[in-house]
């Protein structure tokens, strides 16, 4: 049986892969980030608490327990130089991580890459897992309307030059004018910083894509329950999202929800 490393933070992302990847026999143990919220859910799985600022702790436990083969899955909270108890081999890799402004994808590849040259491989999860992504044009029964599609095309003329920098992954459009582009805030909060820019006309929409050169194992846009909750609250039309490059997480649950809401979820290519 094949051993991963689940190296997992906060939402039910990492238990969703986990859970899936146990269907297919594999031998799965969740490293899970001492500052995680819901760590109440693994409490029937193998895992280990880890920090991490302690790289030396996380690679023992991987050695310990004869696992090779990783995988980065949940939110993680950039840590900060000034953070206390960094071992030796974190401080290593803080010279060229957390003293450089780099964005979170380019912080994610670069840990990817310090733990590869320590001989572990990162498992590629996602050909196990292609029931949690964005493949149905019309994932929702909702379809967006006429002008719902007519925002869209306007995302993706704004969505050519916006991908090319790592600052975030969403976008909201109405009446065909661009409301906001996420930053550090996150979807959900963009969401409710453009509620107060909207104007008298259609809903609005909510766009979710990749970012270039974007890591498809490691930083894969998302959405949850919250994020659907959040576009009911703000009286958006819905949401569309990148053909094959966003997870949704709990997908029955959210699709169930948007049903109910009368809001759509809808995949598209943005190329």
């Amino acid at each position: 049986m094949n051993k991963i490393g689940l190296i997992s933070g906060d939402g039910n992302l990492p238990i969703n892969i986990g859970t899936i990847l146990k269907a297919n026999n594999f031998d799965v143990t969740y490293l899970l980030l001492k500052s995680i919220k819901n760590k109440e859910i693994y409490k029937n799985e193998k895992y280990f608490i880890i920090d991490i600022i302690s790289i030396k702790n996380i690679i023992n436990i991987l050695k310990k327990n004869n696992i090779q083969k990783i995988i980065f899955a949940g939110s993680l909270r950039r840590p900060s130089i000034s953070d206390l108890g960094f071992d030796l081999e974190t401080i290593k890799l803080a010279k060229k991580l957390f003293l450089e402004k780099k964005g979170d994808n380019n912080l994610l590849i670069s840990i990817k890459n310090y733990l590869q040259s320590k001989g572990f491989i990162f498992f590629n999860w996602t050909k196990y897992c292609s029931e949690l992504f964005s493949v149905d044009e019309y994932i929702s029964s909702i379809k967006p309307s006429k002008l719902a599609k007519l925002n869209f095309a306007k995302s993706k003329l704004i969505y050519k030059y916006f991908k090319k920098i790592d600052v975030g992954q969403s976008m909201i459009i109405q009446n065909q004018l661009v409301l906001g582009l996420e930053a550090i805030e996150g979807t959900d909060k963009l969401i409710e910083r453009c509620s107060h820019y909207k104007r008298k006309g259609d809903k609005g929409i909510i766009v979710k894509f990749s970012k270039k050169n974007q890591s498809s194992i490691i930083d894969i846009p998302l959405i949850g329950l919250d994020t659907i909750k959040a576009i009911k609250s703000f009286n958006y039309e819905g949401i569309f999202l990148e053909k094959n490059k966003c997870l949704i997480i709990d997908k029955k649950e959210v699709i169930n929800y948007a049903n109910k809401n009368k809001i759509f979820i809808s995949s598209m290519d943005l190329n």
